[in-house]
C-alpha cells in the first residue's frame, strides 16, 4: 500500500467516525455545550498548571534531574501504589472484570497500533523503532495523570475502569514492545524473553498494588483504621507528586524530528480516543459510564514509561521524548475537549 493510499484510508476513517460521533452534539444546544467545555477546561487546568510548575522548576535548574528521578521513584513505588491499593481494596473483581470493556479497548488500541505500525513500515524504519513508535501511539499517561485526574473529574467510581485500562496497557502492550524489541535482536522468541516480560510484570508496583488490593477485597477483610489512614495519606501525595514529576521530567526533553513526534501525538490524542469511542458506541456493549471513562483514559498524552523503555533499549529515545513533550502540551486542550464530550454519554 502506498503512503498516499494509507493517508486516504486514515482520513476517510477519521471523517466517518467524526461524522457519527458529532451526532451526539445537538446544534441547538451548542452554547450550552461550549459553556460545559469551558467548565471542563477550567477543571483540568489546575492539573496542567502543576505540570507547568514542575516544568518551570526543572527548566530553571531549581529542581535538577536527580531530584526528578527520586521524586518519580517515590510516586511510582510508594504514593501511587498506596492510592491504587486503597481503591482496589474497596472493589471486587466482579466490579471491574467486564470482558466487553476489555475487548473494546483491546480492539481500538490494536487498530491504532496497527496504523502507527503501517506508517512506520512505509518509512522503512527497523522493527525496534516500529515497536517504539506504535507504543507512543497508544500508551497514555494513565498511571501518573489518568488515575488522579479522572478520579477527581469523573468521580472515584472511574478508578476501577482506569485500572483496567492501565492493566491492559502494562500486561498486553507493555509485554508486546519488549517481545518485539528483544525478539528482533535475538532473531527468535526465547524463554529468556518471556521470563524478562514476566519478571517485569511481577516487579511493577502498579500491577502488584492492584492485585494485592483486589486480593484483600476478595478475602473480605476490613482494612484496620490505622492502615487505611496510612494508605490514604500516602496516596494523597500521588496526585501533586506525579503531576510535578511529569513537568520536571519534560524540562530535560527537546522536540527533535517534530514531524514524526507530531504524527505520533496525533495518533495518541486524536486517533486513539476516536477509535475507542467507535468501539464503545458501535461495536461492543459497554456501560455508558465505563465507556466514557475508557474514552477519557485513551485521550491522555504519551506515557513517560515509553521513554524509559526507549532509553533502556537504546531505541529512538529522542523521538519518544519529543512525542511526550508535544502530546503533553497539546493535551491541555484535547483532553478537556474529550472529557467535555464524554460527560454527555452517561
Amino acid at each position: 500500500m502506498s503512503l498516499q493510499t494509507t493517508r486516504r484510508v486514515i482520513l476517510g476513517s477519521l471523517g466517518y467516525l467524526l461524522s457519527h460521533m458529532m451526532v451526539a452534539i445537538d446544534p441547538a444546544h451548542l452554547p450550552v455545550y461550549q459553556t460545559r467545555m469551558l467548565s471542563i477546561f477550567l477543571q483540568t487546568l489546575p492539573f496542567f498548571m502543576i505540570i507547568g510548575l514542575g516544568y518551570g522548576a526543572g527548566r530553571t535548574g531549581f529542581f535538577p534531574e536527580v531530584a526528578t528521578a527520586w521524586l518519580t521513584k517515590f510516586v511510582f513505588y510508594f504514593a501511587l501504589s498506596a492510592m491504587l491499593f486503597r481503591f482496589s481494596a474497596n472493589l471486587t473483581l466482579a466490579d471491574v472484570l467486564d470482558w466487553n470493556f476489555i475487548l473494546a479497548y483491546l480492539w481500538a488500541t490494536a487498530f491504532v497500533y496497527g496504523i502507527a505500525t503501517a506508517v512506520a513500515l512505509l518509512r522503512r524504519v527497523n522493527v525496534q523503532e516500529v515497536a517504539i513508535e506504535a507504543q507512543c501511539a497508544v500508551i497514555g499517561n494513565v498511571g501518573f495523570l489518568g488515575v488522579p485526574m479522572l478520579a477527581m473529574l469523573m468521580g472515584e467510581a472511574a478508578i476501577g475502569w482506569v485500572m483496567i485500562v492501565l492493566a491492559v496497557d502494562l500486561i498486553v502492550f507493555g509485554s508486546l514492545v519488549v517481545i518485539l524489541i528483544t525478539g528482533s535482536r535475538d532473531g527468535r522468541l526465547s524463554f529468556g524473553i518471556l521470563r524478562t516480560v514476566g519478571m517485569g510484570l511481577l516487579k511493577n508496583p502498579m500491577i502488584v498494588s492492584i492485585v494485592l488490593g483486589l486480593t484483600w477485597s476478595g478475602l473480605r477483610l476490613p482494612i484496620p483504621d490505622p492502615i487505611n489512614d496510612f494508605v490514604r495519606i500516602l496516596g494523597g501525595a500521588a496526585t501533586p507528586g506525579a503531576l510535578f514529576a511529569i513537568g520536571a521530567s519534560l524540562a530535560s526533553k527537546s522536540a527533535e524530528r517534530p514531524h514524526i513526534a507530531g504524527w505520533l501525538s496525533f495518533c495518541k490524542l486524536v486517533l486513539h480516543p476516536i477509535f475507542v469511542a467507535f468501539a464503545v458506541l458501535y461495536l461492543f456493549e459497554v456501560d455508558p459510564y465505563a465507556g466514557a471513562v475508557m474514552i477519557a483514559a485513551s485521550s491522555l498524552p504519551v506515557a513517560g514509561n515509553v521513554f524509559m523503555l526507549a532509553q533502556h533499549y537504546g531505541v529512538a529515545p529522542k523521538r519518544v521524548s519529543s512525542s511526550i513533550l508535544i502530546s503533553t502540551g497539546a493535551a491541555i486542550i484535547t483532553v478537556s475537549l474529550v472529557i467535555g464530550w464524554v460527560n454527555q454519554l452517561y
